[in-house]
């Protein structure tokens, strides 16, 4: 179970990064920055890069949040061996998996290699703009927490 585990979550993450890389590539190409394309009355795609965190926080250490991702992906790695629920396999990949997308766009997009700027293109209401591999990030945690304050890890393991 602890091999397999690691592949899962392997799995998980490199999925995750490649789907959030492939939407982003294509938006970038077709998406005129700065200008919002309603998909239906509240949703729309709006697409911006960000140098900071969520909300655009921390535009100013921009390689701060390169470094944390490098290690949230070493950490999930490194984790997934000792991982025994299904739930906690699959926060913990889509949660690595979020950080290794959005690290791939902080290590190869403009302006340079380290600091480059994170893709956001989901703009929902007036929350902030967000992508693929945030919402990732976010449906993991909620699913870690929930599982954790419900006690799945036990209920699985009887």
């Amino acid at each position: 179970m602890v091999c397999v585990n690691r592949w899962i979550v392997l799995g998980i993450v490199t999925a995750v990064a490649i789907v959030d890389q492939l939407v982003k590539s294509l938006l970038v190409a077709v998406l005129t920055p700065g200008h919002a394309y309603t998909i239906i009355p509240g949703f729309r795609l709006y697409l911006i890069r960000n140098s900071g965190a969520a909300f655009s926080m921390g535009s100013s250490a921009t390689i701060v949040f390169t470094v944390i991702q490098v290690l949230a992906v070493i950490a999930v790695l490194v984790w997934a061996p000792r991982m025994k629920a299904r739930w906690e396999t699959l926060a913990f990949g889509l949660i690595g998996g979020g950080a290794l997308g959005n690290l791939l766009d902080r290590l190869f997009r403009s302006p340079g290699f380290g600091v480059g700027h994170v893709v956001d293109f989901i703009s929902v209401g007036r929350f902030a703009i967000f992508n693929l591999a945030d919402s990732a990030i976010t449906i993991g945690v909620v699913l870690y927490i929930a599982g954790v304050l419900f006690g799945g890890r036990q209920r699985e393991a009887q």
